[in-house]
């Protein structure tokens, strides 16, 4: 009878000095950002090529052997977590640009091209890959979890940029998805069926994407609000008015303040805050920019602060890429949990002043921010493991969160992904009977149930 321990022995024996079962590797690949785990993986695949995953797989699935793909580590809703044991395969390897295709906006990669390495890459053919979710993710990371982030209201999500895959499926097959045709109506679509499963039905190793020119102006800008609601009132009017920004988030007070002292801002104050930034044409970004400082008036928004040479926008938007390090920095030594919850636009400002209220409510004082250009939002609740009744708050402000963004036909995730958090609030969101289709494809796909089990719903 075959047993796990053999199979991990095959795998030592196939792979070399690429496995390892030292503590420390498995430690590394315990977890992501904000999810604290005391599970371990049996061992540790460090691959470079479909390949050798394609192997890996095949060895895992003849001995019933549960796998979880790495990329970055910087998820943060426990899907790294290895809740049965088995195998973490870390793609970090895989760091290959393999086509940029200039005079068809698309480029192929594997899956362990970072999103910072990727427009690196770009960076001399007048193209860049906009999704920004802050951390320097992987992009394999990034289709698996259907992530998206700063630049998401006018370029879209991961959804929208990917092509095509390459994945390796549960019994080890190698599969390509999509193609480089903008649109297609050939069979299922497989391609969007792997977007956002979290690793689930198998394992991404290659990505084609869509990249976009360079805008001929960009020009990013700060304004400040007496209040959240105003400063969440003036976007949604943006929004209406079909302003087509590039980005546009909000920061409350708390999240403002502890940004100024953690990136050092010179010359901004902890209030309310809206950072911007426009692209397109000269002619285009002026008259953006002069239609978004008339909507902000209204909203008692001070005047615009200017940031537009590329070393003042780096700036500024380091500033706000490290807002999760400037929030935990708030309490040093303390847990959080980052809420992921997004809304409709017309509901935005309110559900912001409601999850304030009810976080000062339970004692906390939570930094906030948005990507408030398509109704998502992350509060930074921090927490004393130690501390009980500090625990027990945090977890009710958690659930008041994403109860009130489901009564207000929004989703408990807008681009973190269930991961093991938040499986109940799928079945609450999309019924039993949507639930149970999922999970009528994850068995179909993988009747195994090896790759990385345990996530986004049980069986």
């Amino acid at each position: 009878m075959n047993t796990k321990e053999q199979g991990l022995k095959q795998l030592k024996q196939v792979f070399g000095d690429k496995y390892s079962d030292n503590t420390n590797a498995r430690m590394e690949h315990s977890s992501g950002e904000s999810y604290v785990s005391e599970m371990l993986p049996d061992a540790v695949l460090m691959l470079d090529c479909t390949k050798e995953v394609a192997e890996a797989v095949g060895i895992c699935s003849e001995y019933s052997i549960p796998i979880i793909a790495f990329g970055a580590g910087t998820s943060l809703e426990g899907h790294l977590v290895p809740v049965h044991g088995g195998v973490s395969i870390d793609l970090t390897g895989m760091d290959q640009v393999l086509e940029i295709n200039t005079e068809d906006f698309d480029v192929k990669l594997e899956a362990g091209v970072t999103r910072e390495a990727l427009n690196y890459a770009l960076k001399t053919s007048g193209l860049f890959f906009p999704l920004d979710p802050g951390a320097n993710a992987s992009l394999g990371g990034m289709a698996s979890t259907r992530a998206s982030g700063t630049n998401a209201v006018r370029y879209g999500t991961m959804k929208e940029v990917v092509l095509g895959l390459t994945v390796v499926t549960p019994n080890g097959d190698v599969i390509q998805t999509g193609g480089r045709a903008r649109k297609s109506a050939a069979g299922y679509d497989l391609t969007h069926l792997y977007i956002g499963a979290e690793g689930t039905l198998g394992i991404i190793t290659e990505l084609r994407l869509r990249i976009f020119p360079v805008p001929e102006q960009i020009r990013a800008a700060v304004c400040s609000f007496p209040s959240v609601g105003q400063a969440a009132q003036c976007v949604i009017e943006c929004m209406q008015l079909a302003v087509p920004l590039a980005r546009i988030e909000l920061l409350n007070s708390c999240q403002m303040g502890a940004c100024i002292d953690y990136s050092k801002l010179q010359g901004f104050a902890a209030q309310p805050t809206l950072f911007m930034e426009f692209h397109g044409s000269k002619a285009s970004v002026d008259e953006q920019v002069a239609l978004v400082q008339s909507v902000a008036q209204e909203y008692n928004g001070d005047d615009f602060r200017w940031a537009e040479t590329l070393e003042q926008r780096n700036e500024l938007w380091t500033a706000r890429h490290q807002a999760w390090f400037a929030g935990l920095a708030l309490n040093p030594g303390a847990s959080a949990i980052s809420t992921d919850v997004c809304v409709p636009i017309s509901k935005l400002a309110e559900c912001i002043e409601l999850a304030e209220a009810k976080a000062l409510e339970l004692g906390f004082n939570c930094p906030l921010v948005s990507h408030a250009g398509d109704g998502n939002f992350h509060l930074i609740i921090s927490f004393y493991p130690d501390n009980h009744e500090q625990v027990s708050a945090a977890k009710e402000l958690s659930h008041y969160l994403v109860q009130q963004a489901l009564a207000q036909q929004g989703t408990c995730t807008g681009e973190h992904g269930i991961g093991l958090r938040k499986k109940a609030y799928l079945l609450e969101e999309h019924g039993a009977d949507a639930v149970h289709t999922m999970r009528l494809i994850k068995r179909a796909l993988d009747p195994k149930n090896i790759m990385n089990p345990g996530k986004i719903f049980d069986l």
